[in-house]
């Protein structure tokens, strides 16, 4: 049964290698890294088996063009899995976690860049039907968004910004 918990500093040499070997490189696991230093803004979270820290997820705040929000919104990545433990439901229990993790800070909505038939199960849908945008934006339906507070993406409109962790 995986547990999840929320991620403390002293998890960060277990979550540096669990994005090192879910992603096969290191600069999932340098933005992990990054990202859970930066403590209390950010959601950061842990699924574990047994002692073993086996996955993990982090949310972090994101702007849309200079608006300001009550509380922040956030952005959901990078989720990672040992390799050994893909498919096992733990990204799942991790994504839902941390959305929820976001729904009781009082985020309005998160957003996601990320694989078009993953992350629909969770509530996602593609952005642009909200008028966000992203960068130079990937494929249409690889940028997602989903509300948290029903109505809080009516009228907002403009191009997402992630923190300058994110390079």
């Amino acid at each position: 049964m995986t547990e999840i918990r929320v991620a403390d500093r002293a998890d960060e040499a277990a979550i540096v290698r669990v994005h090192r070997e879910a992603f096969g490189r290191a600069e999932e696991a340098e933005l992990a890294r990054r990202l859970h230093a930066r403590g209390d803004d950010c959601v950061s979270l842990a699924a574990l088996e047994g002692d073993e820290i086996v996955g993990h997820v982090l949310f972090s705040p994101v702007s849309v063009d200079g608006r300001s929000f009550a509380r922040a919104p956030m952005g959901l990545g990078p989720v990672g899995v040992l390799p050994d433990h893909q498919r096992s439901g733990a990204g799942v229990a991790l994504c839902r976690a941390g959305i929820d993790a976001c729904r009781v800070r009082g985020a309005p909505f998160v957003v996601v860049l990320g694989h078009p038939t993953y992350y629909p199960r969770f509530g996602f849908v593609p952005a642009m039907r909200f008028g966000l945008t992203f960068g130079d934006m990937p494929p249409r339906d690889a940028f997602m968004a989903m509300e948290l507070v029903p109505g809080a993406l009516a009228g907002v409109k403009g191009a997402v910004r992630y923190g300058p962790e994110f390079g």
